[in-house]
């Protein structure tokens, strides 16, 4: 029994033995596998990093590629909508000379159709007379004598001329009649004088004629005051109609026979004299004209209305706004020496300058080795000077800009005195479109007449000139020009002859 008890207590050693080595065997093969997972774990994590990164560079490259591709497209568009532009500018002008040459056309032919007419009314005239003064003879031949006949005569609406005839008289206040017609009556005469030959018409059987002194006044106080043409009919005594076609006449005699004499470019001897007071008012040498554009105020035109439409004036009155241009140049007294009228008020200013007779002239060499300064709406030129407009000028540059301002006021101080001596330039006008430029050049020579004779004008009538500029698209045109502008504001910084408001 003892040796079995031993036997089985053996067996039992032996079977723990073999469990704890069989544990053990187990033991050190997970921990041979664990290892093995570590690794596995380390190998796939660098492997997905890898593709992220790639994935970056990738998205980066092909953002690369779009961002190239949108420049391309955009300057593609860039230069189809310049190019569109510069199309759309030139059929834009195309149009507008074809619109020009239309109106003096259509000028043309009514001025045919008013002489015509004129013509027609005279034979009806002396018809008529005659069939009088054939019946009247009859008449008497058939009653013996015993009888006078009837005579005809044509019928006119029998209005009031008091106040003309007020007026006209020679004892009539000096003051009042400058107050009314703009200029003393010395200048008036003067201005009857020689528009004589022109406007003055015969006495008819059916009618006198209207005086020319009447016909002048007409027209001058139309333009001075501006009122409506119900009203001139009223002071003169006169027909509506006949009044307005007083007014058209009496332009139209003013701009043939008054603008050569008192409405031109000065000759060589005058040019010097011009180029004196303008280096004597603001140091710059070789300037022979200060130059200005403004905007006349006009009714909606039936054609064409957006050539007309004033986008600047319609944005800063909050009104819709048309109008129609007058560029000037005047010398250093205001007086006009070259003008430009008519061009639509769309129009920038050196689109105006660049369709102008002036500026024909100067591609001829007329204007070569001088100067005409303008403002910052025009383009710096062979001939033409203008300020400054970058931002952050040197004081160099300043000091141009200081007196070249000097020479631009005197033509803004010319066109403020136009548009407040003839108030007709000042609010939309009854004139038709195309007969408007005769009337506007017409109140340009007046204005010359006034301002050579010294009138004064009445304080009262000072205007406030507001006219936009529009910096060019491009503003410099001559390199030339670039270095000569930079000598002039040399020449007048270092010789003390600008500057002082900076000091």
């Amino acid at each position: 029994m003892n040796e079995i008890r031993k036997r089985r207590r053996k067996d039992e050693e032996d079977d723990e033995e073999e469990y704890h080595d069989s544990n053990d065997g187990e033991s050190l093969e997970e921990g041979v596998d664990d290892d093995d997972d570590d690794d596995d774990d380390e190998g796939v994590k660098k492997k997905d990093l890898k593709g992220i990164i790639t994935s970056l560079l990738l998205l980066e490259e092909q953002e690369k590629g779009d961002r190239e591709v949108r420049r391309k497209e955009s300057t593609e568009d860039k230069s189809f909508f310049e190019a569109n532009h510069k199309k759309k500018t030139k059929s834009m002008l195309d149009y507008y000379s074809n619109l020009q040459d239309y109106y003096t056309e259509i000028q043309e032919t009514e001025r045919v159709k008013r002489k015509k007419s004129r013509v027609l009314a005279n034979s009806v005239a002396t018809i008529t007379a005659i069939a009088d003064s054939q019946a009247e003879k009859a008449g008497k031949s058939g009653s013996g004598g015993a009888g006078s006949g009837q005579h005809r005569r044509l019928w006119v609406k029998d209005r009031s001329k008091a106040w003309w005839d007020e007026c006209n008289r020679p004892d009539y206040p000096e003051e009042e009649f400058k107050k009314w017609f703009r200029m003393r009556r010395q200048t008036f005469d003067i201005i009857c004088e020689e528009l004589n030959s022109v406007i003055a018409k015969e006495d008819t059987t059916l009618r006198n004629a209207i005086p020319v002194r009447q016909r002048v006044a007409v027209c001058i106080w139309r333009l001075a005051t501006g009122e409506p043409l119900r009203l001139v009919s009223k002071r003169f005594g006169l027909g509506i109609s006949t009044c307005h076609k007083l007014v058209l006449e009496v332009c139209t005699a003013i701009r043939s026979v008054l603008m050569p004499k008192y409405l031109q470019w000065p000759d060589e001897d005058a040019l010097r004299k011009v180029k004196d007071e303008f280096e004597g008012l603001s140091g710059i040498p070789n300037v022979v004209g200060s130059m200005y554009t403004t905007h006349i105020p006009i009714i909606a035109p039936k054609i064409s209305v957006a050539a007309y439409f004033n986008k600047r004036h319609t944005e800063r009155n909050q009104k819709t706004s048309y109008s129609i241009t007058v560029q000037g140049v005047v010398n250093p007294k205001g007086v006009f020496t070259d003008v430009c009228i008519g061009w639509p008020g769309s129009m920038p200013d050196d689109q105006v300058l660049e369709k102008s007779a002036l500026c024909q002239r100067a591609s001829g060499g007329l204007l070569k080795g001088v100067w005409i300064v303008g403002g910052s709406g025009y383009p710096l030129m062979d001939w033409v000077l203008v300020p400054y407009t970058q931002q952050h000028l040197t004081w160099t540059q300043h000091a141009f800009n200081e007196k070249i301002g000097e020479i631009q006021r005197v033509a803004k101080n010319a066109f403020a005195r136009l548009k407040g001596r003839w108030s007709c330039l000042q609010k939309r006008t009854e004139v038709k479109l195309q007969d408007l430029p005769v009337v506007l050049g017409a109140c340009c020579v007046l204005h010359n007449i006034c301002e050579m004779r010294n009138e004064e004008m009445d304080p009262e009538l000072s205007f406030d000139l507001v006219d936009d500029e529009m910096i060019p698209e491009v503003a410099l045109r001559s390199a030339n020009s670039m270095k000569a502008r930079d000598a002039i504001a040399h020449n007048l910084l270092h010789h003390g002859l600008a500057g002082t408001a900076f000091l």
